[in-house]
This record gives structure tokens, sequence and C-alpha cells, in this order.
């Protein structure tokens, strides 16, 4: 029996929860920005989230925290529930932090009437000197005393429009010599005079985050309010506001967000190498958004998978990439098809097999799935094998081809090395060949046995595509404490094309919703960027872990 898994820790308070009687059932929430597309380190949050719900018999709502127009775009929405449900999640309700602009402006008014708000004419400049330090307190704004009658006419009017961008603010009346600097009278209300891709131009002022935030969750009813670590000085403000308003008591709860090795994370980061063109865009394979790794075939299992392998921590760790590759690679090979591809082509002529012949061999689709069948694959006198599988001047342990050596070709027969043929240069241009005829995969009455098992694909049947082989996209193992700008660990290397491999006829009837393992050479899935006359593969990774292998070279 396998062993029962120990519940992390926010399992557990919801289990007390409920047993309690605190919750008759859970209600999370995902509340993504709208400023950019997801990434590994969202799905993780996701799974959390939408898993936590499944688990207890809960739901789940998909809150978009729309409060900065400047940033938000439609496109991002959209890509945003694509994710979700790539992943295989559903959501209860599609909401809006804009849908509750007039609530909130009704909570603002509500605190100035409680006085515990004021209008500040204060410059961002002057607010951030008398915040102080953490270890020195700060100093009242001279706007700090005006009367609520004068607060609530001043805020109305910066409602109305009357004001310019940055003008003035409306600030919480806390306690300015709070060790907590979140609790130094934060900012609820700033004027931005922009065009919200829901409100249209209805409002000139928006909620700051740690406004909307909280109270989004109290109107929902939300019972866990699930963010990461760095909203735990947040949270003294997420209580305060809830407890000031009287409003459904949600609670915040943190855990650690993902840091994965040779990644960033940074929407700002990721944003800046897509202006600046280090990739594509958003959906460049080696990017860690969602839409990139679902591109380069990442598995919508293997993430769930990985996000359930790393658990749910509350301290800060970085986690192998390699872990989210082995996943991948778990996965994969379960589902994939086998294909054979030559990526490096060495041409064989086999003297013995009739030059005019084609025979067809059967070779099994998957041999992990005996539901996926066989496919029949045409053999000829000339084919192609890899240039590393052939040497003519072998070391003691290579069962491969060599000058009177032999091997077996994958599901086809045995042959022997009988000749190398080079041009005039003395560059190998040929091999020549005998193949033994009852040595047949299936059928072999030879007797003979050879350790080397090579993959083949016949010339004339050869289907031509391009393959895009990708590596880490940064050098360096954490990123974020390495030295200097993070563009400058940037591996330019991450990124090789080979743009004319030779293919089995199979894969002229590739899917995109189909994953092929390229016998020895990885697993690869079909491109967006595929034509009527051109095919091309991504590699979503490697067949083993080769990255700690090379890098213990250096």
């Amino acid at each position: 029996m396998a062993e029962e898994k120990s519940l992390n820790f926010i399992e557990e308070i919801i289990e007390e929860d409920l047993k309690s009687g605190k919750y008759k059932s859970i209600l999370t929430r995902f509340p993504p920005e709208p400023n950019g597309y997801l990434h590994i380190g969202h799905a993780k949050s996701i799974c959390l989230n939408f898993g936590l719900a499944l688990k207890y018999g809960g739901k789940t709502n998909l809150r978009f925290d729309d409060t900065n127009p400047v940033t938000e775009e439609t496109e991002y929405v959209d890509s945003i529930q694509e994710d979700i449900k790539w992943l295989g999640f559903e959501w209860d309700k599609t909401l809006y932090a804009s849908d509750y602009f007039e609530q909130l402006y009704e909570f603002a008014v509500k605190l100035i009437n409680k006085g515990l708000a004021y209008v500040d004419d204060s410059t961002s400049e002057q607010i951030a000197a008398e915040k102080g330090t953490p270890t020195q307190p700060g100093t009242e704004s001279k706007y700090r005393s005006r009367s609520i009658t004068e607060n609530l006419q001043l805020f109305a009017d910066m409602c109305a429009g009357e004001y310019e961008d940055g003008s003035k603010v409306l600030r919480a009346k806390i306690d300015m010599a709070s060790p907590n600097m979140h609790m130094r009278d934060p900012i609820l209300y700033r004027i931005k005079h922009a065009h919200h891709h829901r409100t249209e131009d209805n409002w000139c002022i928006y909620p700051m985050y740690d406004f909307a935030h909280g109270q989004s969750d109290s109107i929902e009813n939300i019972t866990h309010s699930i963010c990461t670590l760095e909203f735990i000085p947040h949270r003294p403000l997420y209580d305060w506001l809830i407890e000031n308003l009287e409003i459904f008591p949600s609670h915040q709860y943190e855990f650690a967000r993902l840091n994965l090795t040779y990644t960033v994370m940074s929407k700002r980061r990721l944003l800046q190498m897509v202006n600046e063109k280090f990739v594509t865009g958003w959906d460049d394979p080696r990017m860690p958004t969602i839409t990139a790794m679902r591109r380069r075939g990442y598995t919508a299992d293997s993430i769930r998978d990985f996000c359930d392998k790393i658990g749910v921590a509350k301290r800060e760790n970085l986690i192998d990439v390699g872990l989210l590759e082995f996943c991948v690679r778990e996965h994969l090979n379960k589902i994939s098809l086998r294909r054979m591809v030559v990526l490096d082509p060495l041409k064989i002529v086999i003297t013995n097999y009739d030059e005019g012949r084609t025979e067809m061999v059967s070779i099994e689709n998957n041999p992990e799935d005996p539901d996926s069948g066989y496919r029949e694959v045409p053999f000829s006198n000339e084919i192609y094998i890899e240039q590393e599988d052939f040497m003519e001047v072998p070391s003691k342990k290579y069962f491969r081809l060599a000058p009177g050596q032999m091997v077996r070709l994958k599901s086809a027969y045995i042959i022997k090395c009988e000749e190398v043929v080079k041009d005039e240069d003395g560059k190998l241009t040929e091999i020549r060949c005998t193949h033994i005829p009852e040595s047949k995969s299936g059928a072999d009455t030879s007797g003979i046995h050879v350790k080397g098992t090579l993959h083949w694909v016949s010339i004339k049947h050869a289907v031509h595509a391009e393959l895009r082989l990708y590596d880490r996209l940064f050098k360096v193992e954490n990123v974020n404490a390495a030295e200097g700008d993070f563009k400058d660990h940037i591996n330019h290397d991450s990124l090789q094309v080979i743009s004319t491999a030779y293919a089995e006829p199979a894969l002229l009837h590739a899917k995109f919703d189909e994953r092929y393992q390229f016998l020895r050479k990885g697993y690869f899935c079909l491109d967006k960027d595929t034509s009527e006359e051109k095919l091309v593969f991504n590699r979503t990774v490697t067949l083993r872990d080769t990255w700690a292998k090379e890098q213990k070279k250096h």
C-alpha cells in the first residue's frame, strides 16, 4: 500500500476550520494581475488554490486584479484563462477587482467618516521621506489633521476628475511609528487618468493593491486567501482594513513562492527579455511561462505532478529545474509515440540489398503502451544513420558501427561495415555495408548477436524537418543571487536550430496534440511555425539529464 502523504500546513488549517464548524465549505481564489503571462510559479499557486478546493469539496474564483489600467490588457486576461483550463482546472466565477470599484469607493468613504482615512497633497517623494526607516519612526503629514468634511469633499473631487495624476492620494490613518512600514499611513487610492480595459473612462482614481485585495476577498466571502511569503508584512493591513470596515473576515495565509534554478520568475524581467528581443515572445519555448512550456511540449500532467512533488513550504527555497524536467520525461515516456529521425546524417549503402527494393518493417509506436500498436516504416538499400554512430578507429567498448563491426538497425537487419568511402579531401562521404538477410527483426534465424542497435531513415523516403533544440536560458544556477545585471548571465547558446533533419514518413501525419520520442535523441512536439512547406519540431527535453553531466566537465 502506498504511504499516505502527510498534510501541508494549509491543509491542516482547513481541516481544523471545517472540523470546528468555522466554515461549512471553503472558497479560495486565484487573483492574477492581467499585466503579463502566467509562469510556472503561478502554476504552483493555481494547483494549490484549485487543488485545495477540489480536495475539500469547495470552489475557487478566478479574480483579475485589474487595478492598474496602464499595464493591463485583454490579451493577458485571455491567456490566463487559457492557461488555467489547459492545466486542467475549472473556476466557479470569473470576477474582476474592477467589478467592485463602486463598493471599494464606498469602503473608502466609510473609513473617512470614521476618521481613519485622509486626503494627502504631498508628492510621492515627500510621502516616502516622511515614512521614516525600519529603525526610525515616520513623520505625520501636515494634511493628516484635515477634517472629515474636507476629506469627503476632496475625495469626491478626486473621483470627479478635478485633479491631475499624482497631485493627491487617499491614505489610511494608522500609525506613523509602527514597526511595520506598511502600517505607516499606507496609500489607499491614487489618481490615474487612464483608459481601463473594462471600465473604460468611468474612473480616474484607482485603489492600491493592498486596499483592493483584502476587500475583494471579503466581498466574495473567501475563506482562505492564499498568498506568497512576501505578503506577510501586508497581513496586518489586510486585517486592519477588514476589521475597521466591519466586513466578512477573510484570512490570509502565506506560502513560499516557487524559485527555480537557471530561471527568472519576475514578470518585469520576463517582459524586459521580450521587449529587448532576447527571446521571440512570451511563448518562446525557453521562457518559464505556461504558454511557452505548452509550446515546448510540456504536459499539464507533468506540471501538476511537479507542483505536487515540491509541496507547500513556509520557507523560501530554490528548486532544481532538473526536477521539473524529470516530471516531464516521466510523463512523456508513457505517452510519446516513438519515431526515427536522423539529425546529423551519414549515408550507408547496403551493397547486397537490391537497389530498387523497398521493404516495410513493423515498429512499435510506444513500448510503454501496448495499445499504441505498430507502424510500417520503409527500408531500402540507402539509409542515413547518425554521424556519431560510426567510428573509424573505435574505442574498446564502442558497440556501434566501425570497420568490420556489426550492428542491428532498429526493427530491420544486422549490417556489417565493409568499406569506408572518402572524398579527395579525406572527408567521409559514405559507408558501404552488407546486411545479413536471415537477421530480420522478429524473424531472425542468423544466430548472430550484436550489442549495438541504431536508428535509421531510408534516404528516398525521408521527410525533411526543422528541429529546434532548446537549452537553459541562463548559465548560472541562482540568477537572482548572481553578480551584475541578470541579462549578463543569459545563455546565448540556448537555441540550436537543425534546419534539415531526416525523418521517417510517419511524421508527415504529426499532430499538434501528440508527443514524440525521437529514438535516442529526446522528446519532441510539433511547433506552431509548422506549415504545408515545412515541419518544425521543438525538443521538449532530452532523454537524460545531460546538463548536469556537462556542468561537471567545466
